[in-house]
């Protein structure tokens, strides 16, 4: 398979909103007024009319004695992104990330696989990536998120999704990256190539020598198993740059 062109994009800046302006307040669901709680929401309107954020508190149920519901579901979409959270299996992992009850977690966890089960995309439908600008498109979700993210996305020979999840979270370490977390999905799902995003939150796309360290790691395993390694990318909320590996 041919690398994909490894040239720094820069999407065109938009207006950025201060800070301060993009502060919310999280009502309690007790003080809301009836009709527009979750539950009686999604009663007299329907699914499709309620938010992510008010999907999940119905999932979650009830908050903890330190976190309210409908904090605790805006936090987690903050947190994790939509598509992160819902590629996530291990629950014991999603639990100690977002520091939430195992519980909830298991509830996340199980609503996340009905939803792959039941509605997953068939080949003809999935989205096709071939050029650093997709990837930067496909993971949209990734660029607001405050803590930093790796993504693996794995494809087929014809450049088809055919899964993707999120593989660590927090600073890039090779010496907590191994290899077999990148490529167990790769073996599972019978991908022929991976590309590997992660979000640098300070809003910078330099790599660091660790982003380097890992790439390379992965390039010379993937060689191994005969999976390649096509690109890694730095996104951020405008930019992205593919991290530059002496091996490729």
């Amino acid at each position: 398979m041919k690398s994909l062109t490894r040239t720094r994009y820069t999407v065109q800046s938009r207006d950025l909103t201060l800070d301060n302006e993009e502060k919310r307040y999280t009502l309690k669901v007790r003080d809301m007024p009836a009709e527009n709680k979750p539950r009686e929401r999604l009663l007299a309107e329907g699914s499709s009319n309620l938010s992510t954020q008010e999907l999940l508190a119905i999932i979650l149920g009830t908050g903890t004695k330190k976190e309210e519901v409908m904090a605790m579901s805006s936090r987690i979409m903050k947190e994790y992104g939509e598509k992160s959270l819902m590629s996530q299996k291990n629950p014991l992992e999603l639990a100690e990330n977002l520091d939430i009850p195992l519980g909830k977690a298991l509830q996340i966890v199980a609503c996340a696989e009905l939803g792959r089960r039941f509605f997953s995309k068939n080949d003809h439908t999935a989205p096709t990536i071939r050029t650093p600008r997709e990837v930067f498109e496909y993971v949209a979700d990734m660029r607001n998120l405050p803590k930093e993210h790796l993504r693996g996305i794995y494809l087929n020979t014809h450049y088809k999704v055919i899964h993707d999840e999120v593989i660590s979270i927090g600073t890039l370490d090779a010496n907590i990256v191994h290899p077999r977390d990148v490529f167990r999905p790769a073996l599972e799902h019978a991908a022929a190539a991976i590309i590997l995003v992660h979000n640098h939150p300070s809003n910078t796309p330099t790599e660091s020598e660790a982003d380097v360290l890992v790439t390379e790691q992965i390039i010379k395993a993937g060689a191994l198993l005969g999976i390649d390694l096509i690109d890694h990318i730095i996104i951020t909320k405008e930019s992205f740059k593919s991290v530059p590996a002496t091996y490729r």
